[in-house]
């Protein structure tokens, strides 16, 4: 984290999520996402704020594609309030533009900002594998890194304040299992079963940092 500061009424700083593998992050199978959580607390353990908090049933907080299949969480540089959420992953879209998670339905990506691996030109990257999204024209997205802006409402008096950031990585997302719900078979309803005994696990903690900001 850097940049931490007050400004008036509020704290900011800044979380850089790095990716250290020479892929992707994360890589492969669309169904896997790597996001933010960022916490906010005062002196006495009180939550300010939160964004991206793991969910026991495998959802992430705040995400709108985990809410309605037929949304997604955008791309973010700059994180106000606790719905925000910043998401590393690839959306699939159908012929229709709509987000799906069936691999015979997609036929493009409607976001794709899944951390990029050091060398990796956004510029001058070919249509497979290309920055789809807001990330695209994102400054502070670039090869090896992605820094996200948080601005906090944090009354002057509040302090001092923990700031903590946390990645995780999650290989199925919420949404790849819930839409297996509407095949009435012996498979999907296996999986969606499968899912629901470990969601509760299947957020995986890559990296966390704190810092303090009186």
């Amino acid at each position: 984290m850097t940049n931490t500061r007050r400004v008036g009424a509020r704290i900011e700083f800044a979380v850089t999520a790095t990716n250290k593998a020479g892929h992707k992050l994360p890589t492969a199978y669309p169904a896997r996402r790597v996001w933010l959580h960022v916490t906010v607390k005062d002196s006495r353990g009180t939550v300010l704020f939160e964004s991206g908090a793991p969910r026991p049933d495998g959802s992430i907080t705040g995400n709108d594609n985990d809410s309605d299949g037929l949304t997604f969480e955008p791309h973010y540089t700059r994180i106000t309030s606790a719905d925000q959420v910043q998401i590393y992953e690839s959306i699939m879209g159908d012929f229709a533009g709509r987000p799906t998670t069936g691999l015979l339905f997609g036929t493009h990506y409607l976001k794709d900002n899944r951390l990029l691996p050091k060398g990796f030109d956004k510029s001058t990257a070919s249509d497979d594998v290309k920055v789809i999204g807001a990330a695209a024209t994102d400054a502070d997205f670039n090869a090896g890194s992605d820094t996200v802006t948080y601005s906090v409402a944090a009354p002057n008096g509040s302090g001092p304040l923990n700031v903590t950031a946390e990645l995780y990585y999650e290989a199925i997302g919420f949404r790849w299992a819930q839409n297996l719900r509407a095949y009435d078979a012996p498979e999907p309803k296996r999986f969606v079963g499968y899912f629901e005994q470990a969601a509760n696990q299947s957020a995986k903690l890559l990296a966390r940092a704190e810092a303090a900001i009186r």
